[in-house]
């Protein structure tokens, strides 16, 4: 593998990836033109939302599947094609119901993209460059992510909601030919897909992100919401089971007796879930509770977002040579400060300077967490399980999100609501308390992460327990 082949990789994963990224933020700021324009209800705004987020969590594990029986790259490719199809359908809805639709395809699209983008990346760079490599990927990410509530406000204020689609379509365009050309091929080692297995695992994730979505509209004690839980758990336990004695299991178990694959994985979870709530939340907090207009809050979060864009690198290098574990660590425990934070300083009257550095905080924590534990993650499986690995890593973040949303916005509803300025900051100040607790529990999940001698790179385990 060529220096020229690994940087093709790193900057057509990294496009594709912030591709989906900017989409997901640009959607969530122009929910209301999209209601204004399509005439649509609040519950087709919300599953305008969930359609996405509900195909894109299931179809994660068999992104990954797909990927390393069928080719990565091929893979990948056709995750950017379908996104892009999926983008230009979003834009030409004539309605609610056809924009729904396909957002639900534009999900399937994305869970390609984003599983297979760390996959390739992962598995094109050597483990002493790998942490590196994820930072500059996650870093790349931030840019959109930074761009996301800029973009979305410009859109709400004076541009056309189909925009916010049609965007992706030079871009997906340009990035499918090329990488079929420029990035070489890679298999997992499996020859044949474990049906049974993905049938149980995106069945499982299904009943649990249905729940989760649903939860707080249907009401958490309906049958609805219980049954669709415990359908859910139990065919993830079906799952276990099955992979425990599958002959060429999607995802094989022994993989959780090594501390930083499952500990990577948990508080990446409780990362994302405290991430989520405050993506949810800030941009809200900033138009109703404190007046802005969505242009001037995707400004003034600035700060916040761009952190991602300057810390990864540095993290992901710093990684490398120092181990994961300081940062999933002090990342998660620095978002829990600023989220903290927040909540204290919240009010009608707050000046937006006395926000400023609690965002910061909050940005440079959660920057370091994202290369730290996806490193961890894929550097405690063998080379040819690096896609199962990352696969598992981004049905986490995903559920997390999903997580994080759903009880905040259970605890905002308790604690205030939209009647007035005055009203939400009571439920944003709760939402923001979930939010360090959240991030707090990722830092001492964090701590359970492996030691790594300094300047060490970590081998893969064989699966008999670490130290």
């Amino acid at each position: 593998m060529t220096r020229n082949h690994t940087r093709w990789v790193l900057v057509l994963a990294s496009i594709a990836s912030s591709m989906t990224a900017l989409d997901t933020l640009v959607v969530a700021t122009s929910l209301t033109t999209i209601r204004l324009d399509l005439g649509a209800s609040i519950e087709q705004l919300e599953w305008t939302v969930n359609a996405y987020n509900l195909s894109f969590a299931v179809l994660l594990m068999t992104a990954a599947a797909l990927g390393d029986r069928l080719g990565r790259r091929r893979m990948f490719a056709s995750g950017v094609t379908l996104f892009t199809l999926a983008s230009a359908a979003c834009a030409l809805a004539p309605g609610a119901g056809a924009l729904i639709a396909a957002r639900a395809v534009q999900g399937a699209g994305a869970a390609l993209v984003m599983t297979l983008a760390m996959a390739l990346v992962s598995s094109n760079y050597p483990p002493e460059r790998r942490g590196a490599a994820l930072g500059t990927f996650f870093a790349l990410t931030g840019l959109a992510v930074a761009a996301g509530p800029l973009v979305g406000g410009a859109v709400a204020e004076g541009l056309a909601w189909q925009w916010i689609f049609w965007i992706n379509v030079p871009i997906g365009l340009a990035v499918a030919p090329l990488a079929l050309a420029r990035i070489p091929e890679s298999f997992g080692p499996d020859r044949r897909l474990d049906l049974p297995g993905l049938a149980l695992v995106s069945g499982g994730v299904l009943g649990i992100v249905w729940a989760l979505v649903r939860g707080n509209v249907a009401g958490w004690a309906s049958a609805e919401v219980i049954g669709t839980a415990v359908a859910g758990a139990a065919l993830l336990a079906a799952f276990v089971r099955w992979e425990l004695r599958a002959p060429a299991p999607m995802l094989p178990m022994r993989f959780f007796r090594s501390r930083a694959f499952s500990a990577g994985n948990a508080a990446i979870f409780f990362v994302l879930a405290s991430l989520f709530t405050g993506v949810f939340f800030l941009a809200q907090f900033m138009q109703t509770g404190l007046g802005s207009s969505p242009l001037e809050a995707g400004l003034r979060l600035l700060p916040w977002t761009a952190t991602l864009f300057f810390t990864a690198p540095v993290a992901g290098k710093l990684a490398d040579r120092f181990g994961e574990r300081a940062f999933m660590v002090a990342g998660p425990l620095l978002q829990a400060v600023g989220m903290g934070w927040i909540a204290l300083a919240a009010g009608p009257d707050v000046a937006y300077a006395e926000l400023v550095a609690p965002l910061i905080v909050a940005g440079v924590g959660v920057s370091m967490s994202f290369p730290a534990a996806q490193n961890s993650v894929v550097s405690a499986v063998p080379p040819e399980a690096i896609g199962k690995a990352s696969g598992v890593n981004s049905t986490m973040r995903e559920l997390g999100g999903v997580f994080g949303i759903a009880l905040s916005v259970a605890v905002f509803a308790g604690a205030g609501s939209y009647a007035s300025p005055a009203a939400f900051t009571d439920g944003f100040t709760a939402a923001m308390g979930v939010s360090a607790g959240l991030s707090l529990i990722a830092s001492l999940t964090g701590a359970a992460l492996p030691r790594r001698p300094r300047g060490v790179v970590r081998a893969a385990p064989a699966f008999e327990g670490e130290s």
